[in-house]
């Protein structure tokens, strides 16, 4: 039989020498205290980029088209999972804990600029009709009330050419006027097609929201704002305006 083993060794043969490592040399502490503060930035840049990805981003509002809801100047932690996070570089999306309602302040891409992130309040969901009447909303025949928002100026209806997409939507009479030249409060009854939403801005009369560009897709929301984190007077002049001029009583506000 074979031997499937190595060869044997003579018994009278030397054996060679082993050759031996020099012990290893303990790492310094400071090289121990690299490595961990290495890894710990590591965890912490993953963490970040998977909540500012999937849970929570920063944004800030730069004008006052929702007054008195926010504030020019406040910043905001936006829920972006509740909706569905989207995937970095996909349209694909996560699963959503919630559907948008009616009444939601939500965060979403307009449809004429995608670098741009509005805020405006959700008024008009897929199949809703909408229209408004001498500044008072209508959803669906149904008169809203509407107690956060604001008129600055109720007696200045205005008309402008960036109202006239409104006509391919309309379904009221074909002779009325709100069809030939809808103005800022008075226009519709719209139909909001399927996958899209119908916003408009709390500041009523200082707002350019769908009543001038149209709805907004469903794939565009990013999220839902949650919290004021901060907030400072952007109209004064001071040196220090982001130190000085701090709204104190709206930090840690809920936004709703």
């Amino acid at each position: 039989m074979h031997d499937l083993g190595g060869p044997e060794m003579d018994a009278g043969a030397n054996l060679a020498p082993v050759a031996s490592h020099p012990p290893e040399r303990p790492r310094s502490t400071f090289a121990r205290w690299f490595d961990s503060w290495m890894r710990s930035l590591g965890m912490a840049l993953v963490l970040f980029v998977l909540i500012h990805t999937c849970l929570v981003e920063a944004f800030t509002i730069p004008s006052g088209s929702m007054e008195r809801t926010l504030l020019a100047g406040d910043y905001l932690f936006v829920n972006k999972a509740v909706y569905g996070a989207q995937i970095p570089g996909t349209h694909a999306r996560l699963p959503a804990f919630e559907t948008p309602r009616r009444g939601d302040v939500m965060v979403f891409v307009p449809p004429m600029d995608p670098d741009l992130n509005y805020v405006k309040r959700l008024v008009g969901l897929q199949g809703d009709t909408v229209e408004m009447r001498a500044g008072r909303l209508r959803v669906n025949g149904a008169r809203v009330t509407e107690p956060y928002v604001q008129r600055v100026d109720p007696t200045h209806d205005v008309t402008d050419s960036e109202f006239n997409w409104q006509r391919a939507y309309f379904v009221g009479a074909p002779d009325d006027p709100h069809r030939l030249h809808p103005t800022r409060d008075n226009w519709g009854p719209l139909v909001v097609p399927a996958g899209k939403y119908f916003v408009l801005g709390d500041n009523r009369d200082n707002s350019l929201d769908s009543r001038y560009w149209g709805f907004v897709d469903a794939g565009a929301v990013k999220g839902r704002p949650m919290v004021v984190y901060f907030s400072y007077d952007r109209e004064t002049h001071d040196a220090l305006p982001w130190l000085t001029d701090i709204r104190w009583n709206r930090l840690g506000s809920i936004v709703h």
